[in-house]
């Protein structure tokens, strides 16, 4: 976790920080990411970073936790969560989703960088706080669903979830980086037809668990 004094720290300065880490790390990835490149283009001395985290893990994983959270802001912009079916309100998020990933070439990197990132302790880092996210959302308005019947009987509610992780995470990468859907190629298609591909994997999940 950072510490206090980095939260004591001008908003200005934190935003230069947060931005060269993220620039760096999108790049680089964790493991070649440097802090010297990052103290350099954020104008401060290395030795300040140790002040503000307790290491280079935990500047990289505070990144990535901001990144998520405004990922998961972007997603759900404009949707009523609370009350919209479960299968509706993903088809909404995963347009606004799949929009910030196009328009956000920095967070979008960073997704990708995490999840391909060799360092076991920094993967399972980041992960744990996007999790977070992903659990925070998706559980509740899973149980809402049930609650209203929506879904089959028996279903497993946790399992849904992890499906939508599972399809989300996909879909930050696979319509980017090439090769990373060997079937669907998304890399190789129009924009227009990753959206339609990309709400057709929904309708699988609808008709898998839909009452």
């Amino acid at each position: 976790m950072p510490t206090d004094t980095w939260w004591n720290l001008p908003a200005d300065k934190r935003d230069r920080i947060t931005k060269a880490a993220k620039v760096e790390f999108a790049r680089r990835g964790f493991s070649a990411g440097s802090l010297n490149v990052i103290s350099r283009d954020a104008g401060i001395a290395k030795g300040s970073l140790f002040q503000y985290f307790e290491d280079k893990l935990d500047l990289f994983s505070t990144i990535c936790d901001s990144a998520s959270g405004q990922v998961a802001a972007a997603s759900l912009d404009g949707i009523d969560i609370e009350h919209t079916p479960y299968f509706e309100a993903l088809h909404g998020i995963v347009t606004n989703w799949i929009r910030y990933f196009r328009k956000h070439p920095i967070e979008r990197a960073i997704a990708f960088a995490a999840a391909s990132e060799v360092d076991a302790d920094a993967r399972a880092a980041v992960r744990s706080v996007t999790n977070d996210h992903y659990v925070g959302v998706f559980g509740p308005m899973a149980k809402r669903a049930a609650d209203r019947g929506e879904l089959r009987n028996g279903v497993d509610t946790d399992q849904l979830v992890s499906m939508t992780v599972l399809l989300l995470r996909h879909l930050n990468t696979a319509p980017f980086y090439a090769h990373a859907d060997p079937i669907l190629r998304l890399t190789e298609v129009s924009a227009r037809e990753v959206d339609r591909i990309s709400h057709e994997l929904i309708e699988v999940l609808d008709r898998g668990y839909r009452a």
